[in-house]
């Protein structure tokens, strides 16, 4: 994902963290939990990813599997494209290794670009029966507007939001300025979401430093890093997620999804054990003996 990535600035940008929306606080506000970390990619199919964050002869049919010992969890893009059967998703789980690897899967692009998101009944019954076959083993699921989805659609929006399964753990993605410009509808957005127990998610990508809004509705993180890879940016972006990660978990936060979205895939394996490091993550064997290679 390049969204809103601007790289050629790289350089000249604030990456700062900014500071938190008010909501956070209203959302973190009991005593700390247990935290889970799950770290995550965008897909395990990257050609780059063969000979770096794979072995040089892997086989496609293998990728998952050798995935699925690396990270615990992956954003499951390829459903924004089709909508899976349950015999379909079956296949995915058979080819995990541990049944506590986690499918976070983002709605058909039929859903969330297509419609009106008033007449998609029958597309969303047949991704929800799709990803039902992921049972115990199905994370958040979100859905990703497009960025000429403005608030003026709020309420076909909000409806559909009422309408879906409360057993599921929900996060919605806006990329429309206004969403973040207009501070009574980035407000309303935020409240609404809270009341449903919906979360937002968060993308901090170098060139939109909007859509990091720093705005929890659920005591969930969902982050989507975008990075270059081998920049130094990266790194320093990374870092100051540490404090603030700390803070939060002091507060409540109860889980972090954090996705990492290299735009050089070559440097995926580099970057992740820097991410590992930096969070103080063991590799587990099968991770330090795949990664050693590198």
């Amino acid at each position: 994902m390049d969204f809103g990535a601007a790289w050629k600035r790289y350089d000249e940008m604030d990456i700062t963290l900014p500071p938190d929306d008010p909501i956070t606080s209203k959302v973190l506000r009991t005593a700390a939990k247990n935290h889970t970390l799950h770290i995550g990619s965008s897909g395990w199919t990257r050609k780059e990813f063969v000979g770096t964050l794979y072995p040089n002869n892997i086989k496609d049919v293998n990728m998952l599997s050798t995935y699925s010992e690396l990270y615990d969890c992956v954003e499951l893009n390829a459903t924004h494209y089709k909508i899976y059967s349950p015999a379909e998703v079956r296949k995915w789980l058979e080819k995990v290794k541990s049944n506590e690897f986690i499918f976070c899967p983002k709605f058909p692009q039929s859903i969330s670009h297509d419609s009106t998101l008033l007449n998609a009944t029958e597309e969303t019954k047949a991704f929800l029966d799709g990803i039902s076959a992921f049972g115990k083993q199905l994370g958040p699921v979100f859905l990703q507007l497009s960025e000429h989805f403005s608030p003026a659609r709020k309420l076909n929006l909000y409806k559909y939001l009422e309408q879906l399964p409360e057993e599921i753990d929900f996060f919605v993605e806006v990329r429309h300025q206004e969403w973040f410009a207009n501070r009574f509808e980035r407000k309303e957005f935020f409240n609404t979401l809270r009341e449903m127990a919906i979360g937002v998610v968060m993308t901090d990508t170098p060139g939109r430093r909007d859509c990091l809004h720093m705005g929890l509705t659920t005591p969930q993180l969902f982050l989507r890093f975008v990075t270059k890879g081998d920049h130094h940016n990266d790194i320093k972006r990374l870092e100051e997620w540490l404090p603030r990660l700390e803070e939060w978990k002091a507060a409540g936060l109860e889980e972090t999804w954090f996705f990492l979205h290299v735009h050089e895939g070559e440097h995926e394996a580099n970057f992740y054990k820097e991410v590992r490091s930096l969070f103080g993550l063991e590799p587990r064997e099968s991770q330090e003996s795949q990664l050693s290679l590198f």
